[in-house]
């Protein structure tokens, strides 16, 4: 169970680090550019963490999936980015792979 949440906090350190990245503005922003590349150093420890005990295949599966569909969320909610039929069905087939793959993992 711990190096799931070890595979969470990669997750989610890695997509507020995406999200700064953002902000930043090209990294002309200084304090959201050092946040991005400590969020995202932060992110490869945990994920290496969690690659301890979960299948690289299935980690990095999960961490890039579930990476982009929040990133994508992100960008529709707080960036005003367009939503439209072909995006949505594009994270809900994300969220299903991510699910296929920890079927597998478990069988």
């Amino acid at each position: 169970m711990l190096f799931w949440i070890y595979l969470l906090i990669a997750i989610l350190t890695e997509v507020v680090g995406t999200t700064m990245m953002k902000v930043s503005q090209g990294l002309t922003r200084l304090v959201p550019s050092v946040l991005m590349f400590v969020l995202y150093g932060i992110s490869f420890v945990f994920m290496a963490l969690a690659l301890k005990k979960i299948e690289v295949s299935t980690a990095y599966a999960i961490w890039s999936g579930v990476g982009t569909a929040l990133i994508a969320m992100i960008g529709i909610a707080w960036f005003r980015e367009s939503f439209n039929l072909p995006k949505l069905v594009g994270i809900i087939l994300i969220i299903g792979g991510v699910v296929l793959l920890n079927l597998k993992g478990a069988g």
